[in-house]
């Protein structure tokens, strides 16, 4: 098994690197000052440099590389904050995927093509105030009629809610009870009953949109249906199973972001006379945090390059997301302790490190879920968590 990456994937990674390390940063502090996404100048210039859709496919106007090309690009960009990096993650791993998997010919080349271009954000919206964990207790619902579908319902923590053109929205398309009614449809944004809630304070995430949505018998042509009823939650869920890399990509990138800068710290940071690095402490601290965020890689890394030809298996994401989603925490921690009062000060980054890290191990499936997952494709079994 060889590790290394090719020539072209080290040359993206470079560049990739170099645009973000001297064009993102002030953007950066813009987005966390102002809690605004990134303005959609900016997504275009992304998209001029080939960072949107890379794994998408080229009949589509993609780029046609591989998901762990993606990855590589995505962690370069995350590194800086996640908040500019949510293109990149929304264009590679979002609900895009579904749609350039599962969705009719017709659909695919209308949306794929603005996506990859940056003139087009479109977002998931799964969970609902009862249903998050328990993803088949959906409510919202979508009737079929001759020519049109009617969506009613709400959905609930939906990043990119209200700032998003178009919306994959996971509904109840049958009265088959559980998973076997599910499906999906796109809805644009400014369809008639189409509304939003007030925009969520979160802990962190600042520069990431999130809110309700209403949909108030909104109608929707059938060739909008992207997943319909009856096996689809499964086809639903694969493209989810790569979601989950893009997210623990996202911790992986802040974890390596914060043991990059606390290793430049604790090097001028002098207490006792001496820089604060030659304690024994803090290096046993360095070294753990170093090894997990190197173990964190190589689970993502097997991940998406086990899924070259379609999508990682549940087992493999659930178990890069979780170390991942647990791993930054530590990190982020551990960077804080040893930075003491100026880790805590927002004029340094780890503060909001530790805040974006943390919510990757709620969002895209619970830590615990993850678990579960993971320990039902070693059994071979699903749980039922209702009996």
């Amino acid at each position: 098994m060889d590790f290394r990456l090719t020539e072209e994937q080290e040359n993206l990674r470079e560049a990739a690197r170099k645009f973000a390390q001297t064009e993102l940063p002030q953007l950066a502090r813009e987005l966390e000052e102002k809690n605004e996404p990134v303005p959609g100048e900016m997504v275009e210039r992304y998209a001029s440099l080939g960072y949107l859709g890379i794994n998408l496919p080229e009949q589509y106007g993609g780029h046609g590389l591989s998901h762990l090309d993606a990855v590589i690009v995505l962690e370069e960009f995350a590194k800086i904050s996640p908040a500019v990096a949510f293109p990149v993650f929304e264009s590679c791993f979002g609900p895009i995927l579904a749609i350039a998997h599962f969705a009719p010919e017709a659909l695919r080349k209308r949306l794929i093509p603005e996506v990859v271009s940056g003139k087009r954000i479109i977002a998931v919206a799964m969970s609902e105030p009862d249903a998050g964990s328990a993803l088949t207790d959906l409510r919202t619902r979508a009737i079929v009629e001759e020519d049109t579908v009617r969506l009613s319902g709400q959905k609930r923590w939906c990043s990119g809610a209200g700032h998003a053109n178009g919306y994959l929205v996971y509904c109840r398309m049958s009265d088959e009870p559980g998973a076997k009614g599910i499906g999906a449809v796109y809805v644009e944004k400014g369809a008639t009953g189409f509304t939003f809630g007030k925009r969520e304070l979160l802990m962190g995430f600042r520069g990431i949109v999130s809110a309700d949505m209403y949909f108030d018998d909104v109608r929707i042509p059938t060739g909008n249906v992207v997943v319909s009823a009856g096996g689809g939650f499964r086809k639903l869920m694969e493209a989810f199973d790569l979601e989950r890399c893009g997210n623990a990509t996202m911790s992986l990138a802040i974890a390596q972001g914060t043991l990059d800068y606390v290793l430049e710290y604790v090097q001028q940071r002098k207490q006792f006379g001496k820089p604060i690095v030659d304690f024994q402490a803090v290096q046993m601290r360095l070294a753990d945090m170093a090894m997990k965020v190197e173990a964190a890689r190589l689970l993502i890394y097997q991940a998406v390059w086990s899924a070259s030809e379609g999508m990682p298996s549940i087992k493999q994401s659930s178990i890069a997301k979780c170390f991942a989603n647990e791993m930054v925490r530590e990190v982020t921690g551990h960077a804080m302790q040893m930075m003491g009062a100026y880790g805590y000060n927002k004029e340094y980054p780890i503060e909001q490190r530790l805040r974006d890290g943390w919510g990757w191990g709620i969002a895209g499936g619970a830590i615990d879920i993850q678990k579960t997952n993971i320990t039902s494709s070693l059994i071979g079994r699903r749980f039922d968590q209702r009996n």
